[in-house]
């Protein structure tokens, strides 16, 4: 019996372009005093990043899959497929590595293995959405000497930041390491780079603030006006908005605003109807601000974006938009007062009229949110990053 542990060192959530480090320890769990007839061999063992993708049936029409590539794998299972039992196609995979050959190891002997890939960033974010799901994951396949592989996967979240594809690594000493004592190879440095440029980015992009008003009406008039001072955001940001409703015409209420995410099917991949297909639109909400507000002046919100989230993107099958969605209900009547009259000779019992005949109204506010820190992103999963099989 063989025991392999797989440790990201530092967590489970990269950036696009960035190095994933793995390492990946081997141990014969016999305890030292066993007889060296104990000792437990691996013939290889091989490591590989690839993404899957899953499309629901019923709301995506995909192509025919190509049937002049079959799966080439055997029925004796001793090709190392990283995929092999996964749902959906891979879509992308970086060359497999490595990690070593004929291993022997004594009872209580262990031995330890650094893996190292740049994820690619031409591929699409991690998402777990209703119409398509792109799914990573770390596979390290072993294999003992007439015996089928066995794989051990490692769940990961791929963040990405669009643009980066088009920036080209400086070759001048612009990217040398702080101090010129220190040696650094040009795979770290340009990590290191790449995750300072993505940074400098993030904070160049949601940081600008200006305020937006907006004015808020229906067929019958001027409801308020709503102002927020950006519409940039990152992962684990509130989005904070005001509602002025002292200088409308019309009464409010109550109002309702929803941060959510819309998932929407390109056309040439959307299901028709009449075929039995689901909408090609889905919501989800991830926070929401309710608010009864008859005779509020102004009022504000706070809605926090989810580090567990997806960023906004966009690809050939499918696309993510986030946005505020308001919902307001307003009085039919013109000059509503439901207040009793300041002044009264004497005490009197007033009640508020039983039925107010209301109207009610949507609107819709788009809004940019793109990724955070990976190391902040990962403290919405937490727990250890490591992974175990035995063989």
């Amino acid at each position: 019996m063989i025991e392999v542990v797989a440790e990201l060192s530092r967590g489970p959530v990269f950036l696009a372009g960035e190095a994933l480090e793995c390492v990946v320890t081997v141990t014969n769990p016999l305890p030292p005093t066993a007889t060296s007839a104990s000792s437990e061999a691996l013939a290889w063992a091989s490591a590989q990043i690839h993404c899957q993708f899953h499309a629901s049936e019923s709301r995506v029409a995909l192509p025919p899959p190509d049937s002049s590539q079959p799966d080439v794998q055997p029925e004796s299972q001793t090709v190392f497929l990283p995929h092999r039992g996964e749902r959906g196609q891979c879509i992308l995979s970086t060359p497999p590595k490595i990690l070593f050959c004929d291993l022997r190891l004594d009872p209580g002997e262990s031995k330890s293995y650094s893996y190292s890939e740049v994820l690619p960033i031409e591929g699409p974010p991690s998402f777990r959405g209703q119409s398509v799901k792109y799914v990573y994951k770390l596979t390290i396949g072993c294999q003992r000497v007439n015996s089928p592989i066995t794989l051990l996967r490692v769940p990961l979240r791929v963040l990405v930041l669009t643009g980066l594809q088009d920036v080209r690594f400086p070759q001048d000493e612009a990217v040398a390491p702080s101090s010129p004592f220190l040696e650094e190879d040009e795979g770290g440095k340009k990590d290191s780079w790449l995750a300072e440029l993505a940074g400098e980015r993030l904070m160049a992009a949601t940081s600008c603030r200006s305020l937006h008003l907006y004015n808020i009406s229906d067929g019958r008039g001027k409801v308020g006006t709503f102002g927020i001072f950006k519409s940039v955001y990152r992962l684990g940001e509130d989005v904070v908005g005001t509602l002025n409703l002292g200088e409308g015409t019309v009464a409010c209420l109550q109002f309702s605003v929803s941060l959510q995410t819309e998932e929407c099917v390109q056309p040439e991949y959307q299901r028709r109807r009449g075929a039995g297909g689901a909408p090609s639109v889905s919501h989800v909400t991830h926070a929401r601000h309710q608010e009864s507000c008859l005779h509020t002046t102004r009022t504000s919100f706070s809605l926090p974006i989810p580090l567990s989230s997806t960023p906004g993107f966009c690809t050939a099958i499918v696309s993510l938009k986030w946005r505020l969605h308001f919902e307001f209900v307003t009085s039919r009547e013109p000059g509503l007062v439901l207040l009793p009259p300041m002044e009264q000779p004497e005490p009197v019992t007033w009640t508020g009229p039983e039925q107010v005949p209301v109207d009610t109204f949507s609107w819709d506010l788009p809004i940019k949110v793109l990724p955070t820190s990976p190391t902040l992103a990962s403290y919405a999963a937490p727990g250890p990053s490591t992974s175990t099989i035995t063989i």
